[in-house]
């Protein structure tokens, strides 16, 4: 199991357009990839389940990937969020 802590720093949080790039880079790969914030658990490669956290800019989440290439996921999802979030 891999993890990463990110800060948003998106005036406008995880918005639809970032949110639907950032699941379909997560299912890109077999490990499991959840996304928390505040104790809150989603899984990463849903849509409406990324949405549905409410990440607002200066909002702290964590990535969790566990599985098959879960180093790879969490070096991809931490590049994905330093160049987009």
């Amino acid at each position: 199991m891999k993890e990463f802590n990110y800060t948003i720093t998106d005036p406008e949080g995880i918005h639809a357009r970032p949110a639907g790039l950032f699941v379909k880079q997560a299912a890109g790969f077999p490990c499991a990839v959840t996304i928390i914030k505040d104790g809150k658990e989603a899984d990463a490669k849903r849509i409406l389940g990324v949405m549905g956290l409410g990440v607002k800019q200066g909002q702290q989440i964590t990535i969790r990937t566990d599985g098959d290439q879960e180093a790879e996921a969490a070096e991809a999802l931490e590049k994905f969020f330093k160049e987009n979030l």
